[in-house]
């Protein structure tokens, strides 16, 4: 669950765009089925970019510990959902993360929280990982960070191109994992491990 602040959202407002759309595409509103969609459909947009209104000192909320740990910590198969900023369609898949401590950890927890912070928005995938990335180089000031995403998008599977079963897969790097071809192998070797 995402620490986010009050909606600013008039969900009134964006219902009745919802109402406007389904009259548009020939569908009648007041029909049983649809009578309470542009409702939902607002409520679903609204929790579906609270990203927007989501503060990253309160995801954190001072979950930083000083700790002698030098090696690599990962993060792998966080499951994300954001919604295509070209279509407003979703894309999902999952993210991994890495970074190497400089006598700072992070809570566990705190890292798919800042995935989701930035998943629910409208987005692309290239400047989703690049957020996560610069977000845990600049609270953690580790040795670097790494980051894979391998995301489905709808607007290519359901429309356009129509290609169900193609993966986009972006990364980020950054200190040691961009400067050092052994410690960026070590990453992807063990993220692409069968679970254990």
């Amino acid at each position: 669950m995402l620490n986010i602040k009050e909606s600013s959202l008039d969900i009134d407002v964006v219902a009745e765009s919802y109402k406007t759309i389904i009259e548009e595409i020939g569908e009648d509103p007041k029909r049983e089925g649809l009578l309470k969609t542009p409702m939902r459909a607002a409520t679903a947009i609204d929790f579906l970019t609270q990203g927007y209104k989501t503060d990253i000192d309160t995801v954190i909320n001072g979950a930083i510990f000083e700790e002698d740990y030098d090696e690599m910590v990962i993060v792998k198969d966080i499951d994300f959902y954001s919604m295509c900023e070209h279509h407003i369609l979703p894309f999902f898949g999952k993210i991994h993360i890495a970074y190497i401590p400089n006598g700072k950890i992070v809570g566990l927890s705190k890292i798919p929280r800042i995935v989701d912070a930035f998943a629910r928005r409208l987005q692309v995938q290239e400047r989703m990982t690049k957020e996560v990335g610069e977000t845990l180089d600049k609270y953690l000031k580790p040795r670097g960070v790494a980051i894979v995403c391998e995301g489905f998008h709808m607007c290519m599977m359901m429309r356009g191109v129509q290609k169900q079963n193609s993966i986009t897969t972006t990364s980020s790097m950054s200190g040691i994992f961009k400067t050092d071809s052994r410690t960026r192998t070590e990453f992807l070797e063990l993220i692409s491990r069968d679970k254990i």
